[in-house]
């Protein structure tokens, strides 16, 4: 059969696709775990922002794909089903797969007569949906593929919920490595280096309240063997990347393997590439002395810290106060951020500050602190506020209480404030953060003119201008507040939201898409990258 994977073209707006064009890895490994007679092509709609939908009826034509597979985070939902609308019009016999956090947690989202998905993939993707090509193909009873969702053989108006599908457990070696040869969109890059992702174990333990992880797979950890995660990155690397993105979702619960896999990429001299990470606060502030150099060898240059919150009553609400804690003799003595970022700094790695303000009980004094820390601390932020994603205990607290003051969820992206507290409205929070950190922004500019010149010299007038969207001469002057450059600034998000035709993203006669809660603080594809 013909397949066509899509991700996407909705960006967070802390990875601009000017600075950051990342591959869905997901996809990537669908592709990679299917029977191999299957004719499987995967296009990131990151790659092509000025024409998603002329993008998409090409492949389509050049393809003409049998089963047609989606994958969607929650604030790429309103795209994601224009995209099948569009799909179905031209192909009306194909077979249209909704995959990722956001189907996974509302599938009631995606049910027909609404929409025009057949099947739903809920949590990891990589077997179910090589399944599910196996059924339709023998003409089979899908009923029987563990992690599926499909219309009802007597009500096709309605889903029916297989059973879910256990994780996987990596150490067996029953995935297979991704099928980036599949690709047929061309153009990753972060900071004009050439990029690719790579995953070298999957799952968390911890129960942040804010994160579908745990809703999606449950609490557990598995890894991939090393022989398994070197030849994926050597595979990365002969197709041209020269940047690694390790996407594991919590990579640091287990330290000590961490440290051999650098050595073990150093080993086999694949450090030439400039690698990126996500790390837990704890992991490094405890084991940073001996971790933080075989890190730097390894050629780790940016460390995405899940800091969350610097207040203790906030990361209580979050939840996450376990993984920003210093331990000694077995006891909690303090915050790990600033020791984890000492000893960062001191081996020349930048910590990019994952930071959630806006939770309940938030004052502005609150939320100030935290911003003034990120001022003093991190080297290039990555501040949200709090989002109500399906099914996680945030979005039930929330509800709770009352606090959601926006339903629509293609806003749901993280940097747009959905929710208010006790003490401020949710347009006030994101005034407050958008005030002050893209000053921050700015003053990372040098470093990244030093280690990405050609970059910078090349684009920088374009990175200035997306980091002060809204702002004019008159700003510039003092002739006009701030409040009037950020009323532009959100103007300018809505404008950049639309990614599809305007009659696409409607909804059907009858039916809505603006119901439900949103999708996932670390959202991804068809499994979890």
């Amino acid at each position: 059969m013909n397949v066509l994977l899509l991700s996407m073209p909705d960006s967070f707006e802390h990875t601009p696709v000017l600075t950051m064009r990342m591959p869905n890895g997901a996809l990537a490994s669908l592709a990679g775990n299917v029977d191999p007679h299957h004719r499987v092509a995967v296009a990131d709609l990151i790659l092509a922002h000025g024409n998603v939908a002329g993008t998409v009826a090409r492949l389509v034509r050049e393809i003409e794909p049998d089963v047609i597979g989606l994958s969607v985070m929650t604030f790429q939902r309103h795209t994601a089903l224009a995209i099948a609308r569009l799909v179905r019009s031209m192909r009306p016999a194909a077979r249209i797969v909704a995959g990722g956090y956001d189907p996974s947690l509302a599938p009631e989202m995606y049910e027909p007569p609404d929409t025009a998905i057949d099947f739903i993939v809920r949590g990891e993707g990589d077997l179910t949906f090589r399944e599910l090509l196996r059924a339709l193909e023998r003409d089979e009873d899908p009923a029987r593929v563990e992690g599926l969702s499909h219309r009802s053989p007597n009500r096709p108006d309605r889903f029916i919920h297989n059973p879910s599908r256990h994780v996987s457990t990596l150490e067996s070696g029953t995935i297979n490595l991704p099928n980036r040869a599949a690709r047929v969109l061309s153009g990753y890059t972060f900071l004009g280096r050439p990029i690719d992702i790579v995953e070298t174990s999957r799952g968390c333990t911890y129960d942040c309240s804010f994160c579908s992880i745990i809703e999606m797979r449950g609490r557990n950890f598995h890894t991939f063997q090393f022989e398994r995660v070197l030849a994926d990155i050597a595979d990365a690397r002969a197709r041209g990347a020269r940047a690694i993105f390790i996407v594991d979702d919590n990579v640091t619960l287990n330290v000590q393997r961490f440290e051999a896999l650098c050595h073990a990429i150093v080993d086999a001299g694949l450090n030439d590439a400039h690698y990126i990470v996500q790390a837990m606060t704890s992991s490094i502030a405890a084991h940073g002395e001996t971790l933080a150099p075989v890190m730097r060898k390894a050629g780790f240059r940016y460390v995405f810290l899940g800091i969350e919150n610097i207040l203790d009553e906030d990361l209580a609400f979050l939840k996450a106060a376990a993984k920003n804690a210093t331990r000694e003799g077995g006891r909690t003595t303090g915050n790990a951020t600033l020791r984890a970022i000492e000893y960062l700094h001191r081996e020349g790695m930048y910590v990019v500050g994952g930071i959630i303000v806006g939770n309940p009980d938030d004052t502005r004094d609150s939320i100030e602190r935290n911003l003034e820390f990120a001022r003093q601390y991190v080297d290039w932020p990555y501040i949200q506020h709090p989002t109500p994603y399906p099914g996680t205990p945030m979005t039930e607290d929330f509800r709770a209480r009352n606090l959601i003051v926006n339903e629509r969820v293609e806003e749901y992206d993280g940097t747009t404030a959905v929710v208010r507290t006790a003490h401020l409205d949710a347009e006030e929070i994101e005034f407050m953060r958008w005030r002050a950190e893209r000053w921050m922004k700015l003053r990372h500019m040098p470093v990244v003119l030093r280690h990405y010149p050609r970059f910078v010299l090349t684009h920088g007038p374009r990175m200035f201008a997306h980091t002060f969207r809204g702002s004019t001469w008159r700003s510039a002057l003092g002739l006009e507040s701030a409040r009037d450059v950020f009323k532009r600034y959100r103007e300018i998000r809505k404008r950049e939201r639309q990614y599809m035709p305007r009659d696409l993203l409607l909804p059907p006669e009858g039916g809505s898409h603006e119901a439900g809660d949103g999708g996932a603080a670390q959202e991804a594809a068809f499994h979890h990258v």
